[in-house]
């Protein structure tokens, strides 16, 4: 399992730095990862070389991931997921951030 919180500005350094090495030292152990993703009061937001990080990450991985739960209150964030949630090969799972200790719950097991 891999746990993160975005907090501030997420730039593409974030996934080059941050998410992209935990990602791979766990593929290196392990065949499939869960991911838990909290983006809180804090999150404020991509920057536009992050979103594109973001898919080129979603690519490389794209069969690395066992389920995903994601933890905002943010509109936006709650609406891209219900809208492209789908396109996950991955179950995927949105939790309200009053919802956290469920979520991890939920990704442990």
């Amino acid at each position: 399992m891999i746990g993160v919180e975005a907090i501030g500005e997420i730039d593409d350094d974030d996934y080059e730095d941050v998410l992209m090495p935990a990602i791979e030292d766990r593929l290196r152990r392990h065949d499939k990862i869960r991911l838990l993703y909290v983006l809180g009061d804090q999150f404020d937001g991509y920057d536009d070389e992050a979103v594109w990080a973001d898919a080129k990450l979603g690519f490389k991985t794209f069969n690395s991931h066992d389920r995903m739960a994601i933890v905002a209150d943010a509109t936006s964030v709650r609406r891209t997921i219900r809208a492209f949630g789908w396109l996950i090969p991955r179950e995927v799972r949105l939790y309200p951030i009053a919802d956290l200790g469920t979520a991890r719950t939920w990704i442990a097991e």
